[in-house]
């Protein structure tokens, strides 16, 4: 068929028309078959209409049809493209929402003001909260200079920060101070901090009793402490022994009672730290917590050891803390009134009694 047609091309030229093809066989002496032929029919007169149907001018061009993979990626694609399209629009919200969260009607000063408070780790509702109150005071309308703003805000927080003060001494009565709160957080040096300011500073006559014998190197700070202040120091392990060495030391201005640290979630021993401060029948309990725990972790630490009965709360590491804004839902939901701070590991110079002044301060940044 091949050579036909090309030789139909050759003889009629490459506008003739097929007008039919076939196959045709010679019959040797008429019977049997012989040769193979084809047989074609062209001309170049004749038109040929195309078996295609014609489309109209308005048709559109006949595309091919896609296959399933086509299909499944085209599809694939618009998901795609949808999943961005609605992740941009909501990056705009994020942002818009983040330029203007908490603003309101704020006018610029104001709006700083929070956006200042935020920068030293206060939380959001508690930075529009004291804001908001700085704004409505009418002691306060006209006022636009950042640093005076600020010391409103300052002042706020005194007023919202509970202070205890140090450690009361009463003469002729041996006064008993525990320490409590979580592993880690500096109770062992706070208590050295404290026995030499008492002992060195106050002259009293000051004694230590442990019973964090969980931790030998605990244990072992505290004695060399007490042996260079020259301290008594007494470790006990049963409440017997904490019942009969509190009796053999009440001849003492002051016992400082050094605790073993306890998970906030460990409910068993929480409990066994409470039958030990019972049997010491403690003046004073104070929960130490560090300030360089987010504000959560320092609200529930309290909420878990409310069940010793903390009478008070000591601050620790504000050194290592970049802001102390996580503080304050803590310093203003739990009650617990603030005795001492501390920055350092110096003994006996990195502690000191707390004041809400300097705190507020500290809290703000302020040079």
């Amino acid at each position: 068929m091949h050579e036909a047609l090309a030789q139909v091309r050759r003889d009629l030229g490459p506008e003739a028309a097929v007008l039919h093809t076939r196959e045709v066989r010679d019959r040797w002496l008429g019977v049997l078959p012989g040769r193979r032929r084809i047989e074609v029919t062209a001309s170049r007169e004749v038109n040929v209409p195309s078996r295609l149907r014609q489309r109209t001018p308005a048709e559109p061009a006949l595309r091919p049809q896609p296959t399933a993979q086509a299909a499944d990626e085209t599809k694939l694609s618009r998901q795609v493209q949808g999943q961005l399209s609605t992740l941009q629009a909501m990056m705009k919200d994020l942002c818009r929402r983040s330029k203007d969260r908490g603003r309101g009607d704020w006018p610029e000063e104001y709006f700083r003001l929070f956006t200042d408070l935020l920068d030293v780790d206060v939380g959001e509702d508690v930075a529009r909260e004291l804001v908001e109150r700085v704004r409505i005071d009418p002691s306060n309308e006209g006022l636009c200079d950042p640093m005076m703003l600020k010391a409103r805000v300052a002042g706020l927080i005194e007023d919202d920060v509970p202070i205890a003060g140090p450690i009361r001494i009463t003469p002729g009565r041996c006064r008993l101070a525990a320490l409590v709160g979580p592993t880690g957080v500096g109770k062992t040096t706070t208590i050295a901090k404290l026995a030499a300011n008492f002992r060195l500073k106050e002259k009293r006559r000051v004694g230590l009793i442990t019973v964090d014998t969980y931790r030998i190197a605990a244990v072992e700070q505290l004695r060399t402490y007490a042996d260079i202040i020259d301290l008594p120091m007494h470790v006990v392990s049963t409440q017997r022994e904490m019942r009969e060495t509190v009796k053999r030391m009440d001849h003492l201005d002051l016992i400082l009672l050094d605790t073993a640290g306890r998970s906030p979630k460990d409910e068993i021993r929480i409990q066994e730290l409470k039958m030990f401060l019972n049997d010491a029948r403690a003046d004073e309990v104070h929960l130490v917590l560090s300030s360089g725990s987010g504000a959560r972790t320092l609200e529930q630490a309290a909420e878990q050891f409310a069940v010793v009965g903390p009478t008070s709360l000591i601050l620790t590491k504000l050194d290592e803390s970049g802001g102390l804004g996580n503080v304050l839902p803590l310093l203003r939901n739990r009650g617990l009134p603030l005795s001492y701070l501390t920055d350092g590991q110096n003994v006996p110079d990195d502690i000191q009694t707390a004041d809400a002044h300097r705190l507020a301060r500290m809290i703000l940044q302020f040079d």
